[in-house]
């Protein structure tokens, strides 16, 4: 029994150190996705607070916080380039031990107007990322008194495993095309946006005991992203497909959101903007169904997701994959003819 603990305790070490968070909502994650996604808004301030609560019904489920700002500087018309800078903070927890990570990067951004109708950017972040674990929290046979776990009785374990701390760095790269089509009281607005970016460049060293020379596996992103207005409706299409591999661990997450917009923004003025539900349903390739609403407010936003687990995992989760929620606040390029004046639109 002993043995069978410690393997579980290094099996769950292995884990939490090989492979990094991720969420359903991607479109609301946006540093974590890509560090070129710094400042590359239509905006000047953007904050999102996201929190991730996965796989509750095996207990001690992992939890994952983060916030990301992010924002730009030099964003005017008679400007071809500006700069985007961000901060993203997370903080991820699972098991009894509490094995997790806590990290601050700090994002760098150069974005450049390639055209009248687009825009490219390459962004870099650097982070320091800390390891930590509450092994005395864990349980081991040798406690078991013959009725039940009391943790007053020797372990008989010998436990040198340590905290730490590293840093890590990641660089990506964004294209962006965008047009509008102008109507009386709205414009309506084309977008494809298409980024790359390889996370843990130097690969940092997992010190979770003295002599580890485990390192981090870079882990590769490639997404697409687009914003299709239907004309003469009030609806939109918002799909999205991302793909993510880290050594042999691979994820691809697509769907689309379905937008129904409900208050139009006005054009010169910017003193009202546009507002919007989106519902949407994603899939996780071999993994899970993912419906998603978010209501959008302009400068506000707040959206809820469910990951509803099909893999065979299925048969301990009993579906219940993560619950997702997230808040938005953005500082708009509030009238639409100031948006496309700003972004070389006209």
């Amino acid at each position: 029994m002993k043995t069978y603990f410690s393997y579980l305790l290094m099996l769950c070490t292995f884990a939490a150190s090989a492979q990094d968070i991720h969420f359903s909502q991607i479109q609301e994650s946006p540093l974590w996705l890509n560090p070129a996604n710094a400042g590359f808004f239509n905006g000047y301030f953007r904050a999102v607070a996201n929190y991730r609560n996965q796989w509750a019904s095996m207990g001690n489920a992992y939890q994952t916080m983060a916030l990301s700002i992010d924002g730009n500087a030099l964003k005017v018309r008679k400007n071809k380039a500006y700069a985007g800078l961000g901060l993203f903070i997370f903080n991820d927890r699972a098991g009894v031990a509490k094995i997790g990570t806590t990290q601050a990067q700090l994002h760098a951004n150069a974005i450049v107007k390639a055209s009248k109708n687009s825009k490219i950017a390459g962004g870099i972040y650097l982070g320091l990322n800390q390891n930590s674990a509450t092994y005395s929290a864990l349980t081991y046979g040798n406690q078991y008194n013959g009725k039940e776990i009391d943790q007053s009785l020797a372990t008989g374990e010998t436990v040198n495993y340590i905290s730490f701390v590293n840093s890590d760095v990641g660089a990506g790269v964004n294209y962006e095309y965008s047009s509008a089509t102008s109507d009386m009281t709205r414009d309506d607005i084309f977008s494809l946006k298409i980024g790359a970016a390889v996370h843990h460049i130097n690969r940092p060293v997992q010190r979770f005991s003295t002599g580890s020379v485990y390192r981090v596996p870079m882990r590769f992103v490639g997404n697409v992203q687009a914003r299709i207005d239907i004309r003469n409706t009030k609806l939109s299409l918002l799909p999205s497909l991302v793909y993510l591999q880290q050594a042999s661990a691979m994820e691809i997450i697509a769907g689309t959101h379905l937008r129904f917009r409900f208050k139009n923004g006005t054009k010169l003025t910017g003193n009202k903007t546009e507002a919007g539900l989106n519902v949407g349903l994603y899939y996780r390739f071999n993994d899970a169904i993912v419906p998603q609403v978010n209501l959008d407010m302009g400068k506000y936003a707040i959206g809820v997701s469910y990951d509803y687990n099909i893999s065979r995992y299925s048969q301990v989760s009993k579906g219940m994959g993560g619950f997702e929620v997230y808040l938005k606040f953005m500082t708009l390029d509030d009238a639409l003819f100031k948006r496309k004046r700003e972004h070389g639109l006209n």
